[in-house]
Formats: structure tokens, C-alpha cells, sequence
């Protein structure tokens, strides 16, 4: 019977144990240096745009003057915004990730195009920009209207949630579908009634994080021309419009120290739509991922 001389164990450890050590100090750190910026960023913006942040600024419309501004056409024009990304990202996205991940044959042609949409998720906003001011906004002659600007964020965050939804579809367990099968189900009930239940939180999760990114984004609408200065709201989604990103950089670019204040109220007006959309996606997940 042999004994373990520990000692040696121990000497053996101890680089293992000392590395350990390192990488957590550092990642420690790291975390701190981040949570040290975003701390230093929001003290600096709620320091200089809480004096401005109030009903009259949130009714408001443009101004010239610091105290009379608002962000109600820039608030309003971004909900528009919205509404057209929205069911255009969700019924595309969740549509073609259902198509490859159920139906598609796994062969070079479909291993091409999930390369080509994995490429795109990464490819820089304002390349998007000029491809929605080539095809929305000068071949089909909608101007910088509400349905050219949602057309074209659509596309910037397209490739995101297909990317998210193939990710939570092919997490749901085989054997649910073979258990589905089983029972005589077919391969579209099997879909309808099994994956998508299952993969619902994981794909509203991708999807509302991926719409946080078209509320914060600026170079595409810059590309198509939006204007920095509008004071009527849109009617419908062929009428031009612009957003808080626009009107936020319309005012950090005003040489006035009042514009940069009401600036500051700007992006905690954004930086609360932002937060409550994360806020749902983390909800959705945590109240409805199911464990098999």
C-alpha cells in the first residue's frame, strides 16, 4: 500500500495555487477599473443634466434656448423607430434562425451563409448606414423617413438575433423532440408547441439586448441624413423624424455650456430606456428559462 507523501503534492501546488492568485487579482482588477468608469461617466452626467431633467424638458420641443429645450420629438421619433425595428428583427431573425437550425440541410451552402451572417454581426454600423442610403433612401425614394431609418437598423441588428435565436433553439434538448415525435406530432407542431416554448426566453433575451444597441446607435442615421434640428412630430412612418441619439449629439456640438448640460439630461433619458430594456431581457430570463 503506497502513501502519498503530501509535501510533494503541496510543493507541486503551489505554482498552480500562486497563478490562481494572479489571474484572479487581475480579473478582479479588471472588473473594478469598469465599474470605476461607468461610476465616474453616470456621476458626470447626473451631475450636470439633473438640473435640466423635468416634465417641461420630457414635453419639450427643440429650442434655441438651453432652458426651453426638449426631447419630446427626439423621444417620440425613437418609439417610432422602435415600432418598425421591432416586428421587422423579430419575424426575420426568428423566421430564418428556425429555417437553418430545422430545415436547412447542414451542407457548404448553409455553412456559408452562417458564416456570412456571423461576419456581419461584427461589421461596423456605419457601413449599413450607406447601404440603407443607397437602397431605402435613394433607389426606392423613401427620404430620411421613419420606415428608411427602421429599415436600415433593422439590418444593423438583423444578424444579432439570428445569431441569438439559432443559439436558443439549438440549446433546447433532443429529446424533447423525439419525445414530441413520439407522440405523433409533426416536425411544424413539434416546433410550434415544444422548441419555441423552450426557446422563447433565450430569444426575447437576444433580441431586446439587440435593440438596445439600434436606440443607442448614431452613424447609420447620420449616414441617411436625419436632422439635427426638428420641431414636429411624425405622423406616420413615411414622414421625417429623428431620434435622442441625433438630438444629443445636435447638442454636445453647440459651443454653449447650457446645450452641454441639457445634453447630459438627453442621455438619462436614453440611459433609462436602456436600462428597463435590460432590465426586461434579465426578467424574462430569470422568470422564464426552463431547466430539463
Amino acid at each position: 500500500m503506497k502513501f502519498i507523501d503530501h509535501t510533494k503534492v503541496l510543493q507541486k501546488m503551489k505554482p498552480r495555487l500562486a497563478a490562481n492568485l494572479v489571474f484572479k487579482f487581475v480579473f478582479m482588477a479588471a472588473t473594478a477599473f469598469a465599474l470605476l468608469v461607468l461610476g465616474i461617466l453616470l456621476y458626470r452626467v447626473i451631475t450636470q443634466g439633473i438640473g435640466y431633467l423635468d416634465w417641461q424638458f420630457l414635453q419639450g420641443l427643440p429650442s434655441r434656448n438651453p432652458e426651453q429645450a426638449g426631447v419630446k420629438t427626439a423621444l417620440i421619433g425613437t418609439i417610432w423607430l422602435m415600432g418598425v425595428v421591432t416586428p421587422v428583427t423579430l419575424l426575420l431573425g426568428v423566421g430564418t434562425a428556425i429555417y437553418l437550425e430545422e430545415y436547412a440541410k447542414k451542407n457548404k451552402f448553409t455553412s456559408f451563409i452562417q458564416v456570412n451572417i456571423s461576419n456581419l454581426a461584427g461589421v461596423p454600423s456605419i457601413v449599413f448606414g450607406l447601404l440603407g442610403l443607397t437602397v431605402f433612401v435613394r433607389a426606392l425614394s423613401l427620404g430620411t423617413s421613419v420606415l428608411a431609418a427602421g429599415l436600415t437598423m433593422s439590418l444593423l441588428v438583423l444578424p444579432i438575433i439570428i445569431v441569438s435565436a439559432q443559439e436558443a433553439i439549438r440549446a433546447v434538448p433532443k429529446e424533447l423532440r423525439e419525445a414530441s415525435y413520439g407522440m405523433g406530432a409533426t416536425k411544424w407542431q413539434t416546433i410550434l408547441r415544444v422548441v419555441m416554448p423552450a426557446a422563447i426566453p433565450g430569444i426575447l433575451t437576444g433580441g431586446i439586448l439587440a435593440l438596445s444597441r439600434a436606440i443607442g446607435e448614431t452613424a447609420p442615421l447620420v449616414v441617411l441624413g436625419l436632422p439635427l434640428f426638428l420641431a414636429f412630430l411624425p405622423k406616420s412612418v413615411f414622414d421625417m423624424f429623428t431620434v435622442l441619439p441625433m438630438q444629443i449629439y445636435n447638442w454636445t456640438g453647440r459651443p454653449q455650456e447650457e446645450f452641454h448640460a441639457v445634453a447630459a439630461a438627453g442621455i438619462m433619458v436614453l440611459l433609462t430606456m436602456l436600462i428597463i430594456m435590460n432590465s426586461i431581457a434579465v426578467f424574462i430570463r430569470n422568470k422564464f428559462t426552463r431547466r430539463y
